[in-house]
């Protein structure tokens, strides 16, 4: 039987709901959601990385992935599709492997009128408050990475871009993105000093 059938009225009520809207066709966020060879690209907070990723995409099929950090924290995630509906719904089962508590997951896609793409997210039970905290800043940390892989399609082609995370820093698509801030305000700092000579 799965935790969650044996959840309590107050883990019931423990609901995580995030909306969000992104800036690419509903095609496109449904097949990074499906795809494990992109899911390691973007799947994951920030400082975190997949190094498993296997997904037997059906209803009834499993899935199943691992989330490390410092090169010694493995953080094993599972589930099984319970609904596939191209492109606007997906629902799973989603069982840390530390305290095997089973949640669910929902995932609604829709197009808005300018061609962007509305995400609403739903994830409960949760076996504690702390834990559904944790989960808040992990799948938003994880979509902001998702929103910026997303940036990368430029075109019609949908093969994976670059490289899948692999340490949480030097191919961290945040931490790219920062560099590249950093790098323009050292080259605007310069070009200041020099017209001011």
């Amino acid at each position: 039987m799965p935790a969650s059938s044996n959840a309590t009225a107050e883990q019931r009520a423990l609901v995580l709901e995030i909306d969000r809207i992104f800036d690419a066709p509903r095609a496109l966020v449904w097949r990074l959601w499906r795809d494990p060879e992109h899911m390691v690209r973007w799947h994951g907070p920030e400082g975190f990385w997949l190094t498993e990723c296997e997904s037997d995409f059906r209803v009834g099929g499993n899935w199943r992935r691992c989330m490390a950090k410092d090169g010694d924290n493995a953080h094993w995630i599972h589930g099984t599709y319970l609904e596939i509906v191209e492109p606007s719904r997906l629902r799973f089962t989603y069982i840390n492997g530390y305290d095997g508590f089973e949640t669910e997951v929902s995932l609604d896609f829709s197009e808005t009128q300018d061609g962007r793409t509305r995400m609403q997210f739903r994830q409960s039970p949760f076996i504690s408050k702390a834990e559904c905290d944790g989960h808040g800043w992990g799948w938003n940390s994880s979509f902001m990475l998702f929103a910026e892989y997303m940036r990368r399609f430029i075109d019609a082609d949908l093969r994976p871009k670059g490289q899948p995370r692999r340490d949480g820093v030097a191919e961290d698509i945040i931490a790219a993105r920062r560099r590249l801030a950093d790098t323009h305000r050292e080259g605007k700092t310069h070009a200041d000093t020099a017209t001011h000579h």
